[in-house]
């Protein structure tokens, strides 16, 4: 049982999520958003899973990128903050330091900081894990193989977890790596990742019209 259901806290479904990306396209489609928006859709049931199995509670930290609605909704960020939060045009930078949810819009730029924060965390004997989401290409950045190198001979406690969706913007990962599988795949740093793949229904940016990137 995870710490939500522990302390009484309901978990959210995948209904829940569903909706809530839908009613943020609609808005997204009205123009009334300065700034993009990252919509997701195909991966509830696995992110929900992971935050139930892995009990991702008050103590732990979360960190995303620019598609991370999902996420500050299952930290347990309440639906309106983080609508308002969209709304004000900040889709692809999430942070609500008090839940422990911290994004950001730049490739890569938050490997190292989990890993650090995980760090911390072990120095000081505190309570919670990290745990930090991003997508297969970003999975292959020299920061990620180095944040993940450093927490797998540290032992810290860090997952990084690679939701492949087999897109990198509009370009075929594949065909980009030359091989079927990740990098990491058969490594013992697997055991730092926690690896799935979804196929997202939404474009990689907005809604598929105006402007792709």
């Amino acid at each position: 049982m995870g710490k939500a259901e522990l302390s009484g806290e309901k978990m959210l479904t995948k209904q829940d999520l569903e909706n809530f990306e839908k009613e943020i396209a609609d808005i997204f489609a009205t123009g009334v958003i300065r700034g993009p928006v990252h919509l997701r859709a195909g991966r509830e049931e696995r992110l929900i899973k992971i935050f139930k199995d892995h009990g991702i509670g008050p103590d732990d930290y979360v960190f995303g990128h620019w598609d991370a609605h999902e996420l500050a909704l299952l930290k347990g960020v309440p639906r309106d903050q983080v609508k308002q939060a969209i709304l004000e045009g900040r889709s692809i930078s999430l942070c609500f330091p008090e839940y422990h949810v911290f994004c950001s819009g730049i490739v890569g730029s938050l490997m190292g900081a989990a890993a650090g924060v995980a760090w911390a965390l072990k120095r000081d004997g505190k309570k919670g894990k990290v745990y930090i989401f991003c997508g297969e290409m970003s999975a292959e950045t020299g920061i990620f193989h180095e944040a993940v190198k450093y927490a797998c001979h540290f032992d810290l406690p860090v997952t990084y977890v690679v939701c492949d969706n087999g897109l990198s913007v509009m370009t075929d990962t594949r065909a980009v790596w030359g091989s079927p599988d990740p990098w990491f795949k058969d490594t013992k740093f697997e055991k730092k990742i926690i690896y799935f793949k979804y196929k997202n229904t939404y474009p990689h940016s907005g809604l598929g019209w105006k402007i792709k990137f």
